[in-house]
């Protein structure tokens, strides 16, 4: 069967769904592979839960109302790229090493003052979250908003060629998963595959100006560029006023100033606002909208969420790390005034042979925070502990049992680490 007929299948479902335990009635379910398991072992039961049709790649598994392609992931991606090319709006694409949830989820809040907007949830910007978020739009969207992630040089390329964005942001550039890219250059190659799409489709890139290691990317590779401090001909001034702990600023656009109370932790995400703002103010939002949206922003996830427990502060940033997140956080946390603190920090992943040094490097600036205790989980956090006289625990169980008979009252604590260790799992103790 060809996408322009699985496509017509698709106008009258509820849905795509590739899980056949939420399978809702009325969607089609895509039964993709996995390292662990074969989605077409599933399609039988997604049918017998109500979903209208079930497309699989294995003919073991043809049953009524299956429909057999040559490869799932390939047409659930065929099937993305057709309805995104039939919704016909702008799709702004949006990757980077740090900051790109953020980025999305601030650039979406500001739009929706004034167009329908459909964006990236949660994390699925790969390439089966992509096709998934383009097919989950409702067909009124009058715009998208797609994060796009990469683990490896050539995932942006095809990303793009999915999601075909007009529009384009690198929020920036650093080492995160270098694992998968074998180099720093490695990781640039692979995010300005974003800026090559872009000069292909004569699209524009929004991007900061005062990173050189864009800026020059952009006059390389890009056409059309719009820099945050000039994003519509006029300069657009943004200040950090306060960070103790949310971030607060002051923009200045048009002779006229407005202060912004966020409710964000940490200087870094100076760049992940401005970025939001020059963003909405390239697309013509008043500035009272873009301050009013942004105020109203309140991060979820352990993404720079401060949460007040009945005993401490809590500034939850586990969602990700890598050393250049790691290093912001802790250098933030540094400068918050606070009687007590407390660093958890767990281990950052995908570093490849780098992993040590960069390990060690966030070592040597934890020693310069001013912390009453330094609690650190993973293998190779635990393996530099002992010279630096820091507590170190091999998982989150360990680090549970320990905090479990802890009296921790007063402190403010920030908790810090790859997704893949865990720590989201020890907010009960604090």
């Amino acid at each position: 069967m060809k996408t322009e007929q699985i496509y017509e299948l698709f106008r009258k479902s509820t849905g795509v769904n590739t899980d056949s335990r939420t399978i809702r009635p009325g969607e089609l379910f895509f039964a993709l592979w996995g390292e662990n398991y074969n989605g077409n072992k599933y399609a039988e039961d997604a049918l017998g839960k109500g979903a209208s049709w079930a497309i699989i790649d294995d003919p073991l598994y043809e049953t009524e109302n299956t429909i057999l392609v040559d490869d799932c992931l390939f047409e659930l991606q065929a099937l993305a790229a057709y309805y995104r090319k039939e919704l016909n709006v702008p799709v702004l694409a949006i990757t980077g090493t740090n900051g790109k949830t953020t980025t999305k989820e601030l650039i979406a809040a500001i739009l929706s003052k004034k167009k329908k907007i459909h964006y990236t949830r949660g994390n699925l910007n790969n390439h089966i979250g992509v096709p998934l978020t383009i097919l989950s739009a409702p067909s009124d969207s009058e715009m998208l908003v797609i994060e796009m992630g990469a683990s490896h040089i050539g995932e942006i390329r095809t990303l793009c060629l999915i999601a075909r964005p007009d529009y384009g942001i690198i929020t920036n550039i650093g080492t995160a998963h270098i694992e998968g890219f074998g180099s720093f250059e490695g990781v640039v190659k692979a995010k300005t595959e974003l800026y090559e799409h872009l000069r292909k489709v004569n699209g524009v890139a929004l991007y900061n100006d005062t990173n050189n290691l864009l800026a020059e990317k952009i006059y390389k590779l890009v056409n059309r560029a719009v820099p945050y401090s000039d994003p519509t001909g006029i300069e657009m001034k943004l200040e950090i006023t306060g960070s103790d702990p949310f971030l607060s600023l002051k923009l200045n656009y048009q002779n006229r100033d407005y202060i912004i109370k966020t409710n964000l932790f940490g200087k870094y995400n100076y760049e992940n606002l401005k970025a939001a703002i020059a963003t909405g103010i390239f697309f013509e939002l008043p500035e009272t909208d873009i301050v009013n949206a942004v105020e109203e922003y309140i991060p979820g996830n352990n993404r720079s969420q401060v949460l007040e427990t009945s005993r401490n502060t809590v500034i939850c940033d586990s969602y990700n790390a890598n050393p250049s997140s790691m290093l912001s956080a802790i250098g933030s946390f540094g400068e918050l005034q606070a009687d007590h603190k407390m660093l958890i920090l767990g281990d950052m992943l995908e570093l490849g042979e780098k992993s040590e040094a960069e390990h060690d490097n966030i070592l040597r600036e934890v020693k310069n925070v001013k912390a009453e205790l330094v609690c650190l989980t993973g293998p190779v956090f635990s393996r530099l502990a002992g010279k630096y006289g820091f507590k170190s625990f091999a998982d989150t169980t360990a680090l549970r049992l320990f905090l479990a008979h802890q009296n921790l009252d007063g402190f403010t604590i920030l908790v810090k680490g790859s997704r893949g260790i865990g720590l989201e799992k020890i907010y009960d103790l604090l």
